[in-house]
């Protein structure tokens, strides 16, 4: 499986970067040296931002890279290649130099999340891994992090293992949930690879096996006592399900010194039944025992439960946040913005009809300003690698709509990018999950509750510094056909 840590997928590629590198290797490019950055055009179901995640797993791929002898049979079997680029290939050890933004940062559309240089061939082999590695994991922390939000103190709790798209997508799915505010997840094998805390209660089978709801209760509590969860809706949750629960806590769990941890609910009305079943629990002396509610929730629908006083203590999210059913694609990308000429690294451009396509040229990084006084992040600036950044003070403006400008001044900055690999040696340690984890939820806390709303959040800005700007334009106008000749 993907998460394993010795994994090596050197065919994991879109097979035109292969047929593009014999290209450059016939061309006598494959010393050349270029830079790619990985991006998003759009940030997913017009959110306000977005959570990075999925460079452990490009780490390990990057790390474990190279062309088996049965990787060059099967490329040689194609037919499409000859013996001395499948001998280049055979022989490849990636160089790379690698900047990316830390697990769980915050960001936004157009801003670089991994900035790959080097040797161009083993620079454009990284594209679809990158991606892979990224596009997936971002978007479900994301989606992770707007369901915690919404849920506030009440536990999330992730359930999607059963509808994910295949094994991989169910375990990094489950940590990327973690790592985006959910407490644990029911998914076994993400437990044990990456340590997360896993729950479980029962199945509506456990209940159909036995003469009565009262006498499958009564065994699983006998069996699981510290861990007593019970599943109430099988027949009437009011009228058996949540009596029967009550039942069994006064003759068994009370009297042996447990007690009964939670109900669950899976269908009906959740915010109904989770009042009544609060006033019954209540009336029993039950008032510790918490109710979870689960059935294809989501963020729009756990916040409409809130806001209709709802007596749910935890959600647990299954469809919905393993596959980011409302949008269930990032659009992530891997751009080409500079290449070795005549020995100078020159920036290069793509230009587009659709201005969400053009890209910004050049080796660039990420500075993010901050207030001084509140730590709040203020807006993100794209800058050329080797430009200074002001101390003082800063001209904020919109590249695309440069009437809107702010001066602003009492922040500090620091630059989201760090290094990952240099020359081909990881120099970044990997943090533990639950590290990434709490640097995640500090991330968010530097986020104004405004652009963390559902629908129509305000906008966090990715501007140009002055020099990217101009260098943008003269590209653009470099490029651009002349209306008359």
């Amino acid at each position: 499986m993907l998460h394993s840590s010795n994994v090596n997928l050197p065919l994991y590629i879109d097979f035109y970067e292969l047929t593009m590198a014999q290209s450059y290797f016939k061309a006598n490019l494959q010393n050349k040296k270029a830079t790619f950055d990985m991006f998003v055009r759009r940030i997913p179901q017009d959110g306000g931002y977005m959570l990075f995640n999925g460079l452990h797993e490009f780490i390990k791929l990057v790390e474990n890279f190279s062309f088996e002898p049965e990787h060059i049979d099967y490329l040689r079997s194609t037919e499409y290649f000859t013996e001395d680029f499948l001998e280049y290939l055979g022989d490849l050890k990636l160089s790379l130099d690698i900047h990316a933004m830390p697990e769980g940062t915050l960001c936004f559309a157009n801003e670089p999340l991994v900035r790959v240089s080097g040797n161009l061939i083993e620079a454009q082999l990284m594209e679809t891994i990158l991606l892979a590695c990224v596009n997936y994991p971002t978007l479900i922390t994301t989606k992770a992090s707007k369901i915690k939000h919404v849920a506030q103190h009440r536990l999330a709790m992730e359930f999607g293992a059963r509808r994910a798209h295949g094994f991989d997508a169910g375990v990094l799915g489950a940590r990327a949930a973690y790592i985006g505010g959910f407490e644990n997840t029911s998914n076994t094998q993400a437990g044990f690879v990456f340590d997360i805390p896993v729950t479980g209660t029962i199945a509506h089978s456990y209940v159909q096996l036995f003469d009565s709801e009262y006498d499958a209760f009564l065994s699983y509590c006998k069996i699981n006592p510290t861990n007593c969860v019970l599943l109430v809706d099988t027949y009437d949750t009011l009228r058996s399900g949540v009596p029967n629960a009550i039942k069994v806590a006064h003759d068994y769990l009370l009297p042996n010194g447990y007690h009964l941890k939670a109900i669950r609910l899976d269908s009906g009305d959740l915010s109904y039944l989770s009042k009544e079943a609060r006033k019954m629990l209540d009336a029993a002396g039950l008032h510790d025992t918490h109710i979870i509610a689960s059935n294809s929730l989501d963020e729009n629908i756990i916040q409409e439960l809130i806001n209709q006083d709802a007596e749910i203590d935890g959600f647990g999210i299954g469809e919905n946040i393993i596959t980011a059913k409302l949008d269930p694609v990032i659009s992530g990308v891997y751009k080409l913005v500079a290449f070795q000429e005549n020995d100078v690294m020159e920036p290069k451009i793509k230009i587009s009809d659709n201005i969400e396509k053009m890209t910004n040229p050049g080796v660039k990084k990420v500075i993010r300003f901050y207030d001084k006084d509140t730590n709040m992040a203020l807006a993100d600036c794209l800058f050329l690698d080797d430009e200074v950044v002001p101390e003082d003070e800063f001209l904020l403006f919109d590249p695309n709509a440069t009437w809107k400008q702010k001066l602003i001044s009492n922040y500090t900055f620091k630059n989201m990018l760090v290094p990952i690999f240099k020359q081909g040696k990881r120099v970044y340690e990997m943090p533990s999950i639950d590290a990434v984890k709490q640097y995640c939820k500090a991330q968010m806390d530097t986020l104004y509750d405004e652009m963390k709303r559902l629908a129509f959040p305000s906008k966090y800005y990715v501007d140009l510094s002055l020099k990217l700007f101009n260098l943008r334009n003269d590209l653009i106008n470099k490029h651009r056909e002349p209306l008359i000749k």
